[in-house]
């Protein structure tokens, strides 16, 4: 077991295990990850639950066995990383103001580097060497003023802002793929010399190569991490400009570069800046962008008002079988409901007086209505007019198949793909 586990009692070493494997289960995302350590107080009762009671659409939760995890630990350990929770005190700061903040990363290097005063460089992969230039100037000078580098690690302008921040030191990798995994390929020594002198990050396990959907979710995690974005280059439609959206929707600074209005790979960054974007040119308009103070750290949602003190590791007593639910947990509309949190997962899996097939009908009709673009479930309620119970069922049921996703302020959108 690595250093992290040192310090924590055999209990608490279980729990953080459960923690890991529950974050590690595929359909479970941090919304449902909140709900259901918000009914069971732990992450060990959780999987007792899950485990005891996999019926209906949790049948096929694939839940990691704890050797798996076990084994991941030590793996870790060999390539001096380790996995970071939601809930650790070190988890990424800025991370924690978004509303789909991962439950579980993967870290290698200096942590403490991902939560200071930070701006993301990104633009094109097939970048000019006047892009690229500017990238690692501009970056070098930022890293010198005590400003965090983050970036993708990709060709091109990534790469040069992860160059220019590295002779301070200060520069933090959001990758696509697993911290054992190197792409592209030619960046390997780079790769190794921001885990030496400054931080990797990802959310995928050891060994998984980055897939096209990887990205996506990489390029929110550099919004997140930092408190500007600046772009260098980027073409329209690019995943830099998903990057540059992420960062507005996180309401970050977005900055960037002029560019010529006959390169394609400006286009976008120009229409950025024709958008609101403060066009940046030199290091005197990053300071002005960024803000000069940092905000608090916002604890993880499981250990706010459901896990008692808000210490989740020092609450492992028995659960009270009479204990009534404060929170709905899978009401993201906020509806108020009393259920007592016995060990199985009714709270999920409620039943109504229908049958299977109109249950199914049910099903049609709520996907007919969502779409891409976020949707109140309030809304869908009153549009259906199906009772709460059966909406909420049929929305645990997609959110666990992967077809829709949950999202902060009672919303629900359709996953890209998953609609058959």
């Amino acid at each position: 077991m690595n250093a992290g586990f040192s310090a924590l009692s055999p209990q608490e070493a279980h729990e953080r295990i459960s923690m890991i494997r529950l974050a590690r289960t595929p359909k479970i995302g941090p919304i449902t990850f909140s709900r259901f350590l918000g009914v069971y107080g732990t992450a060990t009762r959780t999987l007792d639950a899950l485990i005891r009671d996999r019926h209906g659409s949790f049948a096929n939760l694939a839940v990691p066995p704890q050797a798996e995890i076990e084994d991941e630990i030590a793996f870790l350990e060999k390539l001096k990383g380790r996995h970071v929770l939601r809930s650790d005190k070190d988890y990424p700061l800025l991370l924690t103001h978004i509303p789909d903040a991962p439950t579980l990363l993967f870290v290698r290097g200096d942590i403490q580097k991902t939560s200071l005063t930070s701006l993301s460089i990104v633009g094109a992969r097939n970048a000019s060497i006047g892009g690229i230039r500017l990238a690692e100037s501009l970056a070098a000078e930022a890293a010198n003023a005590g400003i965090c580098i983050i970036s993708g690690l990709a060709r091109g302008i990534d790469s040069a802002a992860h160059k220019g921040a590295l002779h301070s030191g200060l520069t933090v990798a959001a990758l696509a793929g697993g911290l054992d995994v190197c792409y592209p390929p030619e960046n390997a020594r780079l790769q190794e010399a921001i885990a030496e002198r400054g931080c990797l990050v990802t959310e995928q396990p050891p060994g998984i190569a980055p897939q096209a959907y990887h990205y996506a979710r990489r390029n929110r995690i550099i919004a997140g991490m930092s408190l500007g974005c600046l772009v260098i280059e980027a073409a329209q439609g690019s995943g830099t400009m998903i990057t540059a959206k992420n960062a507005v929707a996180y309401n970050r600074a977005v900055l960037a570069a002029p560019g010529s209005p006959l390169d394609a790979r400006s286009r976008g960054s120009n229409d950025l800046i024709r958008q609101g974007a403060i066009l940046t040119e030199s290091m005197q308009d990053i300071l002005l962008a960024l803000p000069e103070v940092l905000p608090q750290r916002v604890p993880a949602p499981w250990t706010r008002d459901t896990i008692g003190n808000g210490n989740f590791l020092s609450t492992p007593g028995p659960l009270d079988p009479d204990q009534t639910l404060k929170k709905a947990v899978h009401h993201p509309h906020g509806a108020s409901k009393t259920k007592s949190a016995t060990t199985d997962l009714s709270f999920l899996d409620e039943k109504d007086d229908f049958s299977e097939d109109s249950k199914e009908d049910i099903r049609k009709k709520m996907l007919s209505l969502l779409s891409f673009t976020p949707i109140a479930v309030d809304d869908i309620i009153a549009h259906c007019q199906f009772s709460i119970s059966m909406v909420m069922t049929i929305i645990s049921e997609l959110e666990l198949e992967g077809v829709i996703e949950c999202l902060p302020g009672g919303q629900v959108a359709l996953l890209p793909d998953k609609v058959n």
